[in-house]
């Protein structure tokens, strides 16, 4: 299992991951504790190299620099007055907060023009003879579901299997492979139609069945065998065959896409 590597064409960033702990938080992004989402970033960080996810030099460039801003606030009043004239006045956080508004303003601006192109899919030019549809019905679109939305699910069950086996040091033989969990997960998908991300985890026995089953899960998603949706942003993901959400979206248009990156 160690060797087993998930690779993704595309990856979100070390801002896509500020925005979404910041989102997470609930708070504006100029009144965000920084030193709070260093440690929550390095977590994230620690977590991607647990499952073999390859984390780019800008992470770790961002890494440094929360570290940085971290320290400084640790640091006595009188030496951070010390440490802000070396730095010729320049603080850290500023220039970070200012990175921050401006990605989100592209971000924001990119999501506006995705809707409009959903919208004008749904147009159609005036053509002889009858258009008949099934259903007239529009469901709702659900909100999209990226690679820290699923490393922050995968993490809740790490969590909870840590505080079972605090105290235990016994030792599990790793008798699973991520293709053996792959049909695993395929078999249970097919069984159920859809399930709950925490019922994947249901009967794992240790940690190490966990970060195999969810290696399982990536993998799947990256072939487009299976696509994850949430009801509402943060509530717990649904996994679901992928053309059985594709069609549930709009006018059949393929669902928010729900490969990590």
């Amino acid at each position: 299992m160690a060797e087993y590597k998930v690779q993704f064409e595309v990856f979100e960033g070390p801002l896509d991951l500020l925005l979404y702990l910041i989102k997470k938080e609930e708070v504006d992004i100029y009144e965000v504790n920084l030193t709070k989402l260093a440690t929550q970033f390095i977590e994230y960080i620690d977590l991607m190299r647990a499952f073999d996810l390859e984390v780019a030099g800008e992470f770790l460039v961002m890494a440094s620099t929360l570290m940085y801003i971290k320290s400084r606030e640790l640091l006595p009043a009188d030496q951070q007055v010390v440490v802000e004239a070396e730095d010729e006045g320049e603080d850290p956080r500023f220039e970070l907060i200012r990175q921050l508004v401006e990605y989100k303003k592209f971000k924001d601006a990119a999501a506006k023009l995705q809707t409009l192109e959903e919208r004008q899919e749904n147009i159609y030019p005036r053509v002889p003879g009858k258009i008949e549809f099934e259903n007239t019905a529009t469901p709702a679109a659900k909100p999209e579901v990226g690679i820290f939305d699923l490393l922050n699910a995968v993490n809740s069950v790490l969590k909870r299997f840590q505080e079972k086996t605090s105290g235990n040091r016994e030792i599990y033989e790793d008798k699973w492979t991520v293709s053996e969990k792959i049909e695993c997960v395929l078999k249970t998908i097919t069984e159920r139609g859809s399930v709950k991300f925490s019922e994947l985890f249901a009967s794992a026995a240790n940690r190490a069945e966990v970060v195999c089953t969810f290696l399982a899960l990536l993998e799947l998603i990256r072939l487009k065998q299976l696509a994850c949706v949430q009801p509402e942003p943060f509530a717990e993901i649904e996994i679901a065959r992928a053309e059985l959400v594709v069609a549930e979206t709009p006018a059949e248009q393929p669902a928010a896409d729900s490969t990590p990156g």
